[in-house]
C-alpha cells in the first residue's frame, strides 16, 4: 500500500483544564483523496486540521504527512482560510505571487496560469476591497496552489459565501482537484457540502473531539444532489451529527442541574 498522505495516531490536545478538544484521534488519509471534517461547533475539527497544519502541537501523539512528522509549518501543507487572509496592500498577482518570491521562484508564468485557472486573468491588478467574497477566495485558492504543496487544508473556505458563490466555488474546487490529483482535508458544517465534495467524511464527537464515523461517499462524479442515493447519504450524516449534538446538550443540561 503506498504511505499516507497524513498519518494522525493517538493526538490529544487540552487546551485548558475544562477543554480538551481532541481525544486519541487516528486517522489515514490516501494521497490524492480528498476528505471532508463535519461535526457539531466545538467538536474540534478545526483544532485537527491545525495540529496536521503545525500551526498547533498534540499534547499526546504523532502526525505524519508523506512519511515524516510534522514538527511545524512545512511546504507540503497548504493552508487555505475562510477568511480569505489576502494582504490588502498587495494586488491580486502579488498576493498570488507571494510564496513564489520566498522561495525565490520566478512567479510570472506561475501566476499568470493560476490566474488564467481560476477565471481571474482580467484582475489581475485589483486589490482585495475590490473583489467579491467568491473571488478573494478564488486568490486565496491560487496563492495556495501557486506553492504547489501536495496537500490542501481548507478550513471552512466557502462558510461565509452565499448558497449559489458557494456552489460554484465547490465546483471550482472539484475541478481544480481532480486536474492536480492534491491531497485535500476539508473542514465543513455543512452535510450536504461534504457529500458533494468527499471521498470519505470523517465525522466528530463533541468535545472531546474524537472520530465518531468515517463514511465513505460512493457516489459518482459529478454528483446529483437531487438524487435518492445522494438524500441517503445525507440522512446518514445528518443522524449522526444531530446525535452529538443532543449528546452536547444533555450534557450541558446535566451540569445546569
Amino acid at each position: 500500500m503506498p504511505e499516507p498522505a497524513v498519518r494522525v495516531r493517538g493526538v490529544s490536545k487540552q487546551f485548558t483544564a475544562t477543554i480538551r478538544a481532541l481525544e486519541r484521534i487516528d486517522l489515514d488519509v490516501a494521497p490524492g483523496e480528498l476528505v471532508c471534517l463535519l461535526g457539531p461547533s466545538g467538536c474540534g475539527k478545526s483544532t485537527l486540521l491545525n495540529v496536521i497544519a503545525g500551526f498547533v502541537e498534540p499534547d499526546e501523539g504523532v502526525v505524519e504527512t508523506f512519511g515524516r512528522p510534522v514538527t511545524g509549518p512545512g511546504p507540503d501543507r497548504a493552508m487555505v482560510f475562510q477568511e480569505y487572509a489576502l494582504f490588502p496592500w498587495m494586488t491580486v498577482a502579488e498576493n498570488v505571487a507571494f510564496g513564489l518570491e520566498i522561495k525565490g521562484v520566478p512567479p510570472d508564468a506561475v501566476v499568470d496560469a493560476l490566474l488564467d485557472k481560476l477565471s481571474l486573468k482580467g484582475f489581475s491588478d485589483r486589490y482585495p476591497k475590490d473583489l467579491s467574497g467568491g473571488m478573494r477566495q478564488r486568490v486565496a485558492i491560487a496563492r495556495a496552489l501557486a506553492i504547489e504543496s501536495p496537500m490542501l487544508l481548507m478550513d471552512e473556505p466557502f462558510g461565509a459565501l452565499d448558497a449559489l458563490t458557494r456552489r460554484s466555488m465547490q465546483d471550482e474546487l472539484l475541478r481544480i482537484w481532480s486536474e492536480l490529483k492534491r491531497t485535500i482535508l476539508f473542514v465543513t458544517h455543512g452535510i450536504d457540502e461534504s457529500v458533494y465534495l468527499a471521498d470519505r467524511v470523517v465525522t466528530m464527537t463533541y468535545r472531546p473531539g474524537t472520530v465518531k464515523k468515517i463514511v465513505d461517499v460512493a457516489l459518482p462524479r459529478p454528483r446529483d444532489p437531487g438524487s435518492p442515493e445522494f438524500a441517503r447519504t445525507v440522512r446518514e450524516l445528518t443522524a449522526l451529527v444531530e446525535d452529538e449534538q443532543r449528546r452536547h446538550e444533555r450534557d450541558e443540561a446535566a451540569v445546569r442541574r
